[in-house]
C-alpha cells in the first residue's frame, strides 16, 4: 500500500501526470486481492465494500461536476474546471524542428552594381554629418545604419554615431567600446567616407551647433530637402534621435548599402565577440542544438504596451506610474490590446507554444533578457516547462561577466551572439532585436527557423486552455503558427522594416526551384527569381569578397 500511495500522489502539470482512473481501478483491484487471501472473512467484507461503492456512487450523482461562467459573460457559456496536462515530449510535430528545407537555398548578395557611384567620384570635405542615436543597443544599430545611408545621400563626412546614454538602460558605452570601430570605417571606405571625430579646424563650428530632427521614414528627397541646404550653409549638421529616421522603401542601391553596413560592417570589438563565443561553445557542449529566446518583459516593456498581467492593484500601480512617463501615451484597454495581439507574451505562454510546436522538455533554452517583472516567479512556468533553461549569468562565473555586467549595451551585445549562432530562434515581442535577427542569421545568412508568435490567434486558445486537451491545444498552434516560422514565403518583397525583411539583398540559388517542385507538402506562391524584386538576371554573381564575407 505504501508504495501505491506513493504512485497516487499529484505531479506538476507540465510534468506527465499519472491517469487517475487507472490509478483508482489499481486501488480497487489492490483491496480485492487482500479479501480473497482472507477467504474466512470473503463475503462479509465483499459485501461491505460493495455497500461502500455503492454509496460513493450515489454521492456523485448527487454533486455535479464543478462549473464557472466565461469570464466574457456571455450567456449559456460554461466550462469545466481543468488543467492543461502537458506531455514530457510535447506532443507530434508535422515540420522540421531544428532548419528549414530550404536553409541552403539563398545567400546574401549585397554588392554594388556598377551603377552605384563610388565615393572617389563624389566627395565633398566641407560636409560633416553628426549622428546622435536614440534607444536601446539595437534600436541604435538601426540608426548607425541608416546614418551612413543618409551620409551617402548627403555627399558627406559621416562622423562616428554617438550612441544614447541617456535612455532608460543609462549605459555610458561609446560607439567604439561596442562595435570594432576601425572594421566599420575601412569596410565602408569606398562608399562613405566615415571619420572618428571632426578635424581640429572644425571644432570651431560646434559652438552653438543645434540639432535638427528629419521626419520619421524621411526619404531621399526628404533629406535633400531639409538637410542639405544647412549642410552647404553650416558646413556641419547634427540629427538628432536618430532611430528609423530613413525611409523603408528605398531603391535597390541604396538597400544594398544598408545590408553592407548591418551585415558587413557593423561588428562588435573582439572582446565581446570572444566572450558571446564562450557562452555559444557551452550551449553547444549541453546540447547539439538549442533554441534561444529574446524575451522582453521588462518593466518599462509591459508598461509601454498598457498590458495587464493579472499582478492585482500592485502592478497596476507600479506599471501605470511607468507609463505615466509618456506623455504621449493615452490610457489603454489592456483587454482589446491583448484580443489585437499586441501584448509580449508571458514566458509561461512561450513554453506552452514551443512545447505545443513540438519542442520536448528535455530541449536547452538559452534565455536572452534584461530584468523580468516579477523576477523568478514570472520564470517559474517557463522553467517547469523547460527545466534545462540558461542565461548568460548561469553559464558564466561573476568574475568572467564582470566587464560587462554594469553596461547593458554590452550585455545585450552578448545575448545577440547567442541568439545569432541558435538553431532555432523565438521571440515574445518583434522588438528591434527581434527584427534585426531575423533578417541577419535568419535571412540574409540562410533561412534558419525563427518563430513569430502570433499573438492575435494565440491568445483565444491560452485564454481558453484549461477547457480543452493538450491534442486539442497544441494542434491550434500549430495551425495559427503557420506562415509564422521564419520560412521564405512568409514575408512579400516591402513587407514589414526592412532590416527584418532585406529581400533586395538575397538571391536564390537554381536548386531552391527545383526543391520546391520536388516538395510535395510546401508550396509557395513565388519562384526563386522573384526575390529581392529584381530579376536575377541583375544580380546574377557575387565577387569572391563578398562571399568570404558571407561565409564569415
Amino acid at each position: 500500500m505504501a508504495s501505491l500511495n506513493m504512485k497516487m500522489k499529484k505531479r506538476d502539470n507540465y510534468g506527465a501526470e499519472p491517469d487517475k482512473k487507472k490509478l483508482a481501478m489499481a486501488g480497487i483491484r489492490h483491496q480485492l486481492l487482500l479479501l480473497l487471501r482472507r477467504r474466512h472473512r470473503l463475503f462479509p467484507l465483499v459485501s461491505a465494500f460493495s455497500g461502500c461503492l455503492l454509496l460513493l456512487l450515489l454521492f456523485s450523482f448527487s454533486f455535479p461536476p464543478v462549473i464557472h461562467h466565461s469570464p466574457l459573460g456571455r450567456k449559456n457559456q460554461v466550462a469545466v474546471e481543468s488543467k492543461l496536462l502537458v506531455p514530457e515530449n510535447g506532443g507530434r510535430s508535422d515540420r522540421h524542428l531544428w532548419s528549414s528545407k530550404l536553409s541552403n537555398s539563398y545567400y546574401g548578395c549585397s554588392n554594388a552594381s556598377g551603377t552605384f557611384q563610388v565615393l572617389d567620384k563624389t566627395s565633398q570635405t566641407d560636409r560633416y554629418l553628426l549622428i546622435a542615436t536614440s534607444g536601446g543597443l539595437n534600436q541604435q544599430r538601426t540608426g548607425i545604419i541608416d546614418a551612413v545611408v543618409a551620409a551617402y545621400i548627403l555627399n558627406a563626412t559621416l562622423v562616428i554615431p554617438k550612441l544614447d546614454q541617456n535612455s532608460y538602460w543609462k549605459d555610458i558605452s561609446n560607439f567604439e567600446e561596442i562595435f570594432d570601430v576601425d572594421w566599420f570605417i575601412s569596410h565602408l571606405s569606398k562608399d562613405v567616407k566615415i571619420i572618428k571625430e571632426l578635424p581640429k579646424g572644425e571644432e570651431s563650428r560646434l559652438i552653438g551647433l543645434q540639432s535638427i530632427r528629419v521626419p520619421r521614414k524621411c526619404t531621399p528627397s526628404c533629406y535633400l530637402q531639409r538637410v542639405l541646404p544647412l549642410l552647404k550653409k553650416k558646413h556641419v549638421v547634427q540629427l538628432s534621435k536618430f532611430d528609423y529616421r530613413l525611409a523603408n522603401q528605398l531603391d535597390t542601391e541604396l538597400q544594398k548599402l544598408r545590408c553592407r553596413v548591418n551585415y558587413h560592417a557593423v561588428r562588435y570589438t573582439q572582446t565581446i565577440n570572444k566572450m558571446g563565443q564562450i557562452l555559444v561553445d557551452r550551449m553547444r557542449t549541453k546540447a547539439k542544438h538549442f533554441v534561444a529566446l529574446h524575451l522582453r518583459f521588462e518593466p518599462d516593456m509591459l508598461a509601454f504596451s498598457g498590458c495587464y498581467y493579472g499582478g492585482g492593484q500592485k502592478e497596476r500601480l507600479e506599471l501605470g506610474a511607468m507609463r505615466r512617463r509618456w506623455k504621449t501615451l493615452h490610457a489603454a484597454n489592456p483587454d482589446k490590446v491583448r484580443e489585437h495581439g499586441r501584448c509580449p507574451l508571458t514566458p509561461e505562454e512561450i513554453g506552452l507554444m514551443l512545447r505545443g510546436l513540438g519542442f520536448g522538455r528535455e530541449v536547452h533554452l538559452y534565455v536572452a533578457s534584461g530584468e523580468v517583472y516579477g523576477g523568478d516567479a514570472t520564470l517559474a512556468p517557463l522553467r517547469a516547462l523547460f527545466p534545462n533553461l540558461h542565461t548568460k549569468e548561469t553559464l558564466t562565473s561573476k568574475k568572467e561577466l564582470a566587464p560587462f555586467a554594469r553596461f547593458s549595451s554590452r550585455m545585450a551585445a552578448l545575448d545577440f551572439i547567442v541568439c545569432d549562432e541558435s538553431d532555432a530562434f523565438v521571440t515574445n515581442n518583434n522588438g528591434n532585436m527581434a527584427r534585426i535577427l531575423a533578417g541577419r542569421s535568419r535571412r540574409y545568412m540562410g533561412h534558419k527557423v525563427t518563430i513569430r508568435p502570433n499573438a492575435k490567434k494565440l491568445h483565444k486558445i491560452f485564454t481558453n486552455r484549461h477547457n480543452m486537451t493538450w491534442d486539442e491545444f497544441s494542434t491550434k498552434v500549430r495551425k495559427y503558427q503557420t506562415g509564422f516560422m521564419g520560412e521564405p514565403d512568409e514575408m512579400k518583397a516591402g513587407e514589414g522594416e526592412f532590416h527584418e525583411n532585406p529581400t533586395s539583398c538575397i538571391c536564390g540559388k537554381k536548386k531552391a526551384n527545383e526543391q520546391l517542385k520536388e516538395d510535395e507538402h510546401d508550396s509557395w506562391p513565388w519562384e526563386y527569381s522573384d526575390i529581392g524584386n529584381v530579376p536575377m538576371a541583375t544580380r546574377s554573381g557575387l565577387d569572391h569578397q563578398s562571399e568570404v564575407d558571407h561565409q564569415n
